[in-house]
């Protein structure tokens, strides 16, 4: 098939700018492969890359995540053959589709044991929980024992990080939206849940670790929950922002990290981390053994055709989903 089945975007807006194309498929160049698209993975980042919030060049494709079957492979790539089985969390975006051709850097064998959902749903997500926790790390560093925060802990990310802290050893306090989502994270690993929705998460994380608050704050959230996030700290705590889904951070003057306790702030982003060949497929690695042992199951409770596309981007932005989602071309 030389063409491909496409959700792409021409402006920024809301879901309805989503639209399906007919696109070509090329053949791929020096480093890069074409893969077929079994499942494609879907995250809040291409919320905040539809609406403009995060720009990119238009038309777009959007889409950072996916596995499939690898069709054809580029002069210089030699960790992929045509057949293998695939998945990866990537820029450019382009996961939308049947199939695309694209950087091999980023991509990874996917091990015989785990399915195209699953890989779909857990490289993005799997591996930003894996450089969350093994990687962003306050400067006292994090032992057995100790208490983190991390918010909207029944989502992707949070479910997964929910059982791979508790595999761990690390207390992890999860907040969500409802009792039914405190509930989730509850029952996959997390130690504490809050519901926001009803408690000052603040004061309830003062409590649960006997007033001295936790060493790092894991926040997706943004605007919302910054200054609580803030207050969760202990001395030489950490605030590690990686997300917006409430809006992005408004400036802060730096002083009040020193009122607070001299806080650390740090603004991560998984690309920075994958930006190799070898420590993608390290993290990967620990990413897949994890999973492989069953430590940390990957919850996939909503699939939606291509063509769906739009509904499940309104079903993610109005917090209407748990786990994972992934689309099926």
């Amino acid at each position: 098939m030389n063409s491909s089945k496409t959700i792409q975007i021409r402006q920024f807006g809301g879901p309805e700018v989503l639209q399906m194309v007919e696109l070509p498929v090329g053949e791929p160049g020096p480093g890069e492969i074409r893969i077929r698209h079994e499942a494609c993975g879907l995250n809040f980042i291409d919320v905040y890359q539809r609406t403009g919030l995060y720009q990119n060049p238009l038309p777009l494709t959007l889409g950072m995540e996916g596995a499939g079957i690898v069709e054809a492979v580029g002069e210089g790539v030699t960790h992929l053959k045509v057949g293998d089985r695939a998945a990866y969390a990537s820029n450019p975006p382009g996961a939308y589709s049947q199939a695309r051709v694209m950087p091999a850097r980023t991509v990874c064998r996917l091990p015989d044991a785990i399915d195209f959902d699953t890989g779909a749903a857990m490289m993005l997500k799997g591996l930003t929980a894996q450089y969350l926790l093994k990687k962003t790390r306050p400067a006292e560093g994090l032992q057995e024992g100790d208490f983190v925060l991390f918010h909207a802990a029944a989502g992707g990310v949070g479910l997964i990080a929910c059982q791979w802290a508790k595999a761990l050893g690390l207390q992890l306090i999860g907040t969500a939206g409802s009792e039914a989502k405190c509930q989730l994270a509850l029952a996959h690993g997390a130690a504490h849940a809050i519901n926001y929705a009803k408690d000052d998460f603040v004061a309830r994380v003062k409590d649960i670790t006997g007033g001295k608050g936790v060493k790092v704050v894991y926040d997706s959230i943004g605007k919302d929950t910054w200054d609580g996030s803030l207050n969760c700290l202990r001395p030489f705590g950490l605030m590690a922002s990686f997300g917006n889904a409430s809006g992005p951070v408004p400036p802060f003057a730096p002083g009040i990290l020193g009122a607070k306790g001299s806080l650390y702030v740090t603004r991560a982003t998984l690309f920075t981390h994958i930006a190799t060949r070898e420590a993608t497929q390290a993290m990967a690695d620990d990413l897949f053994a994890v999973v492989g042992s069953g430590q940390v199951k990957i919850r996939i409770d909503q699939r939606y055709p291509l063509a769906d596309v739009a509904q499940a981007h309104r079903d993610l932005e109005a917090r209407k989903t748990t786990g994972s989602s992934v689309l099926m071309p």
